[in-house]
């Protein structure tokens, strides 16, 4: 299988124990973000989610194999690393609230033109990336 976004396979963690120590604390912080994204409308879930397996990947397997097969996100990140896509539903869900969240942070920014812009680079860069994917039936 080939490594997306720190989904490896078989991760192989690092050989630094401070850098171990630091991955897994971003990890915990990044999972609590993923986490508080399934609430909050402004905060995306899988690209946290997706950022703490990579840090659990180089830090802690048992980490990384608890979010990978965790029941209420495992699944998303274990398709997503097998390269197995999402439903137009996902799609659909995962690109209207991104641009709802990006639209909203772009209005408290718009003082700063400079972050208005990068928003929307990598809100534009997200949406080819999510319609990049193969679309699935279930």
């Amino acid at each position: 299988m080939t490594e997306m976004a720190g989904l490896q396979q078989d991760p192989a963690p690092s050989s630094s124990r401070l850098t171990r120590i630091i991955l897994r604390g971003a990890g915990g912080f990044l999972v609590a973000l993923g986490v508080l994204g399934i609430f909050l409308p402004l905060l995306p879930t899988t690209v946290f989610l997706l950022g703490a397996a990579a840090c659990f990947g180089k830090s802690s397997p048992g980490a990384y194999e608890w979010l990978t097969t965790n029941r209420l996100f495992g699944r998303y990140l274990r398709e997503y690393r097998e390269e197995k896509g999402a439903t137009a539903g996902a799609k659909l869900f995962s690109i209207s609230s991104l641009w709802i969240g990006i639209g909203a942070a772009v209005y408290f920014v718009r003082e700063m033109p400079w972050a208005e812009v990068l928003l929307i680079a990598i809100a534009m860069a997200i949406t080819v990336h999510l319609l990049s994917l193969r679309t699935v039936h279930k």
